[in-house]
C-alpha cells in the first residue's frame, strides 16, 4: 500500500533529504515549507525518484495554516500515515545579544510548529486509531550549549512535549505511534541561513554528519513504529550520556570550547541574509546540503548498532558462548 507522508521543513536540509528518501519508495509525499523554489525543486526530485509530491507553502508557526494543509493532504492523497515534524529556525548568539522577538520567532517555528503539526495529525489519526508522528529532536534537547539558547530552548520544549504526549497516548491505549529522533550537528543549509550575532561564519559542532544519515534514520523509525526514540551519531550518544553522568563537566568543557567550535575562521559578511522571517529559497533553490561536505560523515557505527539491536545482541551472546566454551575446553 502506498504511504502518505507529510514532512514539514521539506524544502531544504534534513526535510529535503527525507522527502527524497520517501520519493524512492514511491510514497505520496506532502512537502510543507515556506520556500517556493525549494519546494518545487523538492517536488521535482520526489517525482523523478518515483514518488507523488504535493507542494504546500506554509509557515508552521501559523496553526490554522497547518490545519488547512493537513486537510488538503487528506483531500488529495487520503489518510495520512506518517507526519514528520522537522521545520526549524534558530539564532546563533549569546542570550544577552538576542532580542525577545528573536526568541519568540524561533520558539513559534521550532517548538510551536511541532505542536501545530502534531495536533493536526492527531485530529486525523486518533479517530482512526492508527498513524505515526515523528518529532525531529536534537542532542541539544538534552544538553544546552552556548550561543544556541533559542534553538536549545525550543528543542528542550519538544522533548518535554513528546514525553507528555506519549503518556497521554498510553493512558488511552491508543495505537497512534509517537517517536523522536535525536540528531547531531549536520551539514545542512541551516548554517548558511541562520541569523547570527557572532563575528564569524557559523558551523556545526564537529563531528559533522550528512543530512542523508539523518534521513535514513528517520525513515528507519517509520518502519519500526515501536521504537520510541533513536539517537543518531556517536556525538549525540556521547552528548546525552555525558550530560547524564557529569553535567558539570559538560558545562565546563562547553564553556571553554563551545564558542570557537561553532564558528569558522571566516568573518560574517556585512550583507549576510537569514531565514528567520523570510525564506532564502523563495526564488532560488539552495538544495539540502551545506558547505561542509568534505567533513561530513555519511555513516555511523552507533546508528548501525542502534538499528540492529537484535543482530548485535545475538553477536554478543554468540561471542560470550564461544568464550565460555573456549575457557571450559582450556581447563580440561
Amino acid at each position: 500500500m502506498t504511504q502518505t507522508v507529510v514532512i514539514t521543513g521539506a524544502s531544504a536540509g534534513v526535510g529535503r533529504a527525507v522527502a527524497e528518501a520517501f520519493g524512492r519508495r514511491g510514497a505520496q509525499v506532502a512537502l510543507l515549507a515556506r520556500g517556493q523554489a525549494g519546494l518545487q525543486a523538492a517536488a521535482e526530485e520526489v517525482r523523478r525518484l518515483g514518488g507523488k509530491p504535493l507542494v504546500i507553502e506554509v509557515d508552521v508557526a501559523d496553526a490554522d495554516a497547518v490545519e488547512d494543509a493537513a486537510s488538503l493532504v487528506e483531500e488529495t492523497f487520503g489518510p495520512i500515515d506518517v507526519w514528520i515534524n522537522n521545520a526549524m529556525t534558530a539564532v546563533l548568539g549569546e542570550v544577552k545579544d538576542t532580542t525577545a522577538e528573536e526568541f519568540r520567532r524561533v520558539t513559534e517555528v521550532t517548538y510551536l510548529g511541532t505542536v501545530h503539526g502534531t495536533q493536526a495529525a492527531l485530529r486525523r489519526m486518533l479517530p482512526r486509531d492508527r498513524g505515526h508522528i515523528i518529532l525531529v529532536g536534537s542532542a541539544l534537547a538534552r544538553r544546552g550549549i552556548p550561543l544556541q539558547a533559542t534553538y536549545c530552548g525550543a528543542k528542550h520544549a519538544i522533548q518535554g512535549f513528546w514525553e507528555s504526549l506519549r503518556c497521554e497516548l498510553r493512558h488511552h491505549d491508543s495505537n497512534v505511534e509517537l517517536s523522536i529522533v535525536q540528531l547531531p550537528g549536520l551539514n545542512s543549509t541551516q548554517f548558511g541561513w541562520v541569523r547570527v550575532h557572532v563575528p564569524n561564519q557559523p558551523q556545526p559542532v564537529p563531528p559533522i554528519y550528512s543530512p542523508q544519515l539523518a534521513a535514513r534514520a528517520i525513515v528507519w523509525v517509520t518502519d519500526h513504529p515501536g521504537r520510541r526514540e533513536l539517537w543518531v551519531g556517536g556525538a549525540t550518544a556521547m552528548t546525552i550520556l555525558g550530560n547524564r553522568i557529569a553535567p558539570w563537566l559538560a558545562e565546563l568543557y562547553l564553556a571553554r570550547t563551545g564558542f570557537g567550535s561553532q564558528q569558522t575562521d571566516t568573518p560574517v559578511a556585512a550583507d549576510r541574509k537569514d531565514y528567520l522571517e523570510s525564506p532564502l529559497d523563495a526564488s532560488e533553490d539552495r538544495g539540502w546540503e551545506g558547505p561542509f561536505t568534505e567533513q561530513a560523515h555519511n555513516r555511523s557505527p552507533q546508528v548501525w548498532a542502534s538499528t540492529h539491536r537484535g543482530a548485535l545482541a545475538a553477536l554478543v551472546c554468540a561471542t560470550g558462548a564461544a568464550a565460555t566454551l573456549a575457557t571450559a575446553m582450556a581447563r580440561r
